[in-house]
């Protein structure tokens, strides 16, 4: 998978833990974060309040949110091959963190 460079220049809430993101080389993608919402960064954006908080940085032009989250743009850029590697991780996390309960 190449991995580009690109600058997220809108995003638009469509669901819960859904955006749609629009990028500086005109490719848009809809995004479910839901499978993501893992481990101890992730995770507090289940909390829909938090998630809705979701903006962009100015400086390095990909989503964040309070709780100091973010993605790389070229993830979110290439969500429909990368999001399943990010779901097959935060599985991992989830595995890892209720082994540790």
């Amino acid at each position: 998978m190449k991995h580009g460079v690109y600058r997220v220049t809108g995003f638009e809430i469509i669901g819960p833990y859904m955006l749609r993101v629009d990028f500086d080389d005109g490719v848009r993608q809809v995004i479910d974060f839901r499978p993501v919402l893992e481990g101890a960064l992730y995770k507090p954006l289940r909390d829909r309040k938090i998630f809705n908080q979701v903006r962009i940085d100015p400086e390095v032009h990909t989503l964040v949110w309070p709780n100091g989250a973010d993605f790389d743009p070229a993830t979110l850029h290439d969500w429909p091959e990368a999001g399943e590697v990010m779901a097959a991780m935060a599985s991992g996390w989830a595995k890892a963190e209720r082994a540790g309960d």
